[in-house]
């Protein structure tokens, strides 16, 4: 075996399902913590391919640590190291919206980049940006979509009508609906803060007495699917159930989405929450197949 998955422990649930899909042994990083807050990590010894897997929510405590160990498998003796991230942060601020902010895309891109052969995500936020290889300063980033994954848990019992919560989610929705041959539509929103999302559905929506399902790529604070959920209620929905690729869910989130009328919620386990019931790693051990050929 010229390659392994190496996971630290709290990505180990997801990690043991992806390395159970690759057939490849799975290596625990240790990760020790020095009196003044630095990390110190520790690698097993590294195959010739090292699958490095991280999700990245909660980005500022895991990046610092992720770069050590690429460098210490890479000084370890691995020729190659290859990022699996299934949430990439810092990409909804592709472009400076405001004088004095960051380009926070390109400073990820910047920072990770350099350290890895090959990066493999899943749904990244993207909105301006078709391709991010460049933006990683040309190492080679595999983009890979959740759509189909959603779509077949949704599945067409009750003849679902696909709900996209703004105009950017248009493509991402509309891939879902036909899959399943559901009607679909897309809310506009319009962010006044965090937490203050106006919602407004297009004009006869059609959605009275139909079981609706939200789908986003993320949830963090709820505001947005809040506020979907409220117009549909409002416009006689039968039901709504909620699809999220990236559950970034801080404490209450969960309860907040059911409280305001979500039946179900369902996400990917590529962010840990107990939502997760749709498991990335075939998806992602189909991506990463060519790493174990070499």
């Amino acid at each position: 075996m010229t390659a392994a998955l190496y996971a630290f422990a709290s990505d180990l649930v997801p990690a043991a399902r992806l390395a159970a899909a690759l057939g490849a042994p799975l290596q625990l990083i240790t990760l020790h913590t020095l009196p003044d807050g630095e990390s110190l990590p520790l690698v097993p010894p590294p195959t010739s391919t090292a699958l490095l897997y991280r999700s990245l929510d909660r980005p500022d405590d895991k990046l610092m640590p992720l770069l050590l160990v690429a460098d210490a498998l890479r000084r370890a003796g691995a020729a190659r190291v290859v990022l699996v991230a299934p949430y990439m942060p810092y990409l909804r601020q592709d472009a400076v919206f405001a004088p004095g902010q960051p380009l926070s895309r390109d400073v990820l891109g910047a920072l990770l980049g350099p350290a890895f052969d090959r990066i493999v995500t899943v749904e990244p936020h993207l909105h301006r940006t078709a391709d991010l290889t460049p933006v990683f300063g040309g190492t080679p980033v595999a983009t890979l979509s959740a759509a189909e994954l959603l779509a077949d848990a949704i599945g067409r019992r009750g003849d679902p009508v696909i709900i996209g919560p703004d105009a950017e989610s248009e493509p991402w929705v509309r891939r879902i609906a036909e899959r399943l041959e559901a009607p679909w539509l897309v809310a506009r929103k319009a962010r006044c803060g965090d937490r203050d999302v106006k919602v407004t559905l297009p004009a006869n929506a059609g959605v009275a007495g139909r079981r609706t399902v939200i789908v986003d790529d993320i949830c963090s604070s709820g505001a947005t699917l809040i506020a979907a959920m409220r117009r549909l209620q409002a416009a006689g929905a039968a039901s709504v159930d909620l699809g999220i690729v990236h559950a970034l869910f801080p404490r209450g989130v969960g309860a907040a989405l059911r409280r305001a009328g979500a039946r179900a919620v369902t996400s990917t386990d590529s962010c840990g929450h107990r939502s997760n019931a749709l498991h990335l790693a075939p998806l992602l051990a189909r991506a990463l197949s060519p790493e174990m050929d070499g």
